[in-house]
């Protein structure tokens, strides 16, 4: 009993020590509400706070146009139609999830600026000069609202296409025996009963847009993450940063909870194990259908790509050069550390969660796993104020004991990079790892500990060698996030470390767009891994729902 009570306490400090960012971000917003000093709020309020929301509540509502039109019709179309090219665009209608959104962002720039090949191509036709005709400006907030949609929409794709597979049969041949086409059986059968899961799709793409800080700082709107940022180091003020900081961590609760209350007030059963026969799409239809499909695929990963090769090769001599290898040796091994440590905390915590599923240890484990659907700046906020409290302390004390500064020995170092990346990621990796343990019987355990077996036996010879699909799984995931992470990267690193993502940053922001080229490039083919594995995972899905079953194509 008395072990159980160390076991369950050492889970609750684990999970408590992860949560120490958002707990400081919640204690000056507790601060604030019980009458703290409030004067550098009201200073931001009146000044820029206005804009900020205002750019924020459009960015969030131009996105969540942009990914539920183009992820919900690409989903039902893969899903409930057939059309040539219809087999791959299931699944390559992911890759976009490769491409980093201010990678994207810098690749349409590079291409649609004045200067770009876009604009060029139209003077040299023409015979225009400046000033002489109009064109779109990307870099303005519904260009970036485009560009986080092209990025984004896999989300809403993913998780409705799922629900669409699982859609009873029933339902959908009745609307058709009802003298129902396509068009009509999707508005009015079957997006209602997936409007769960586009809800939660949306939310999350529309909590990335909230924790993007590359897109909209390249393109200059200004919002809650460009505004943490600048209030930070531009005006060195620490607590302003955490106030905003604050605010945007309770626009990401509401988030949380509209989502959550939204699949509250519906819930469908709709699976069945007889999919419904799909829809041919001949003629006109079916290339509209194979178009509506192409286009975001083409505009969300292979434009950019090939925009990328090709400054990537404008600048190959850059793949000799020793100070990139050494980028990339400092990104890689700085992700493999991360991946390493935060899957180490997962496996403890989910196996603890199996072992002693008390309501503490339960809702430890959840807050732990809080961090994923946190920006990573306002992560980054709350562990400064965190580490830096701790190293004033460690300071002080070595000076009243030894006589001693030993200087910074957490705040700025690889310590808070990797302390952060595990707050912000553990949730990736405990949810890979909770599948992999759902899938292997109590039984086993039971059988296991009446042998005398203890706990860290049984999880080493038994569900270790079983995890290892999730566990590899978990590793690349987490791996690959932390190589495309951004705004924490930027805030926490050690003073003159660089990885692939500030380099792409910082060659950006100086305007040497094609400079950006080999990091991002070497980012988004790295990206790629995670997709080719949720790919593979639908496809096995999808087959074994269509297991056994032929099916007698209806003609649209």
């Amino acid at each position: 009993m008395g072990f159980n009570l160390w076991r369950q306490f050492t889970l609750v400090l684990t999970a408590v020590v992860i949560g120490v960012p958002l707990l400081v971000i919640c204690w000056s917003v507790l601060q604030l509400l019980g009458g703290g000093d409030t004067s550098t709020l009201t200073h931001l309020w009146v000044t820029v706070v206005p804009e900020y929301i205002r750019n924020s509540v459009l960015l969030l509502l131009g996105v969540a146009a942009g990914v539920i039109s183009i992820g919900v019709s690409t989903a039902w179309l893969t899903t409930a139609c057939r059309f040539p090219g219809q087999r791959f665009l299931s699944w390559a209608l992911l890759l976009p999830l490769a491409m980093p959104a201010y990678i994207t962002a810098y690749t349409y720039t590079g291409m649609l600026d004045f200067a770009g090949p876009v604009q060029s191509t139209l003077r040299d036709w023409f015979g225009w000069g400046y000033g002489d005709y109009w064109f779109p400006q990307v870099r303005s907030l519904s260009g970036a609202i485009l560009v986080l949609s092209l990025v984004l929409f896999p989300y809403v794709y993913l998780i409705t296409r799922a629900t669409f597979i699982q859609q009873s049969a029933t339902t959908l041949e009745a609307g058709r025996s009802l003298g129902l086409n396509p068009w009509q059986c999707f508005l009015r059968l079957a997006l209602p009963l997936a409007r769960p899961a586009i809800v939660t799709g949306t939310t999350l793409a529309l909590m990335e847009t909230l924790a993007d800080y590359g897109t909209v700082q390249y393109f200059g709107v200004t919002t809650f993450t460009t505004g943490i940022f600048r209030t930070w180091y531009g005006l060195g003020d620490l607590q302003g940063a955490l106030q905003l900081a604050g605010m945007l961590l309770v626009a990401v609760i509401l988030l949380i909870f509209i989502e959550r209350w939204s699949r509250s007030q519906a819930r469908y059963d709709q699976r069945s194990n007889r999919p419904a026969p799909p829809f041919q799409l001949k003629g006109w239809k079916g290339i509209a259908a194979s178009i509506a499909c192409w286009l975001p695929l083409v505009f969300g990963f292979l434009l950019p790509a090939l925009q990328l090769a090709s400054w990537s090769l404008e600048r190959r001599e850059v793949w000799a050069d020793s100070a990139f290898w050494q980028l990339t040796f400092n990104s890689f091994g700085l992700a493999v550390l991360a991946a390493v440590l935060v899957v180490i905390m997962a496996l403890w915590l989910a196996y603890g969660r199996r072992q002693l599923p008390t309501r503490i240890v339960r809702t430890s484990v959840a807050f732990a796993g809080l961090g994923y659907a946190i920006p990573g700046l306002v992560i980054a906020v709350g562990l400064m104020v965190f580490l830096t409290t701790l190293d004033h302390g460690i300071i002080a004390l070595s000076k009243a004991w030894f006589d001693y500064n030993p200087g910074l020995l957490l705040s700025g170092t690889l310590f808070a990079l990797l302390f952060a990346y595990s707050v912000r990621f553990l949730s990736v990796s405990l949810q890979t790892i909770n599948a992999g343990l759902g899938e292997i019987r109590p039984s086993m355990d039971e059988a296991a500990r009446i042998q005398g077996y203890s706990p860290l036996q049984v999880l080493r010879k038994i569900h270790l060698p079983l995890l290892r699909p999730s566990v590899l799984t978990a590793l690349i995931l987490v791996g690959v996030d932390v190589l495309k992470e951004l705004p924490a990267t930027l805030v926490l690193r050690p003073f003159d470390f660089n990885t692939l993502a500030v380099r792409a940053y910082e060659m950006a922001g100086d305007e040497r767009l094609p400079d950006a080229g080999p990091p991002a490039l070497m980012m988004v083919l790295v990206g790629l891994i995670p997709v080719i594995l949720l790919s593979r995972a639908m496809l096995k899905s999808q087959q074994s729902a269509l297991k056994e079953q032929e099916f007698v194509p209806v003609t649209a």
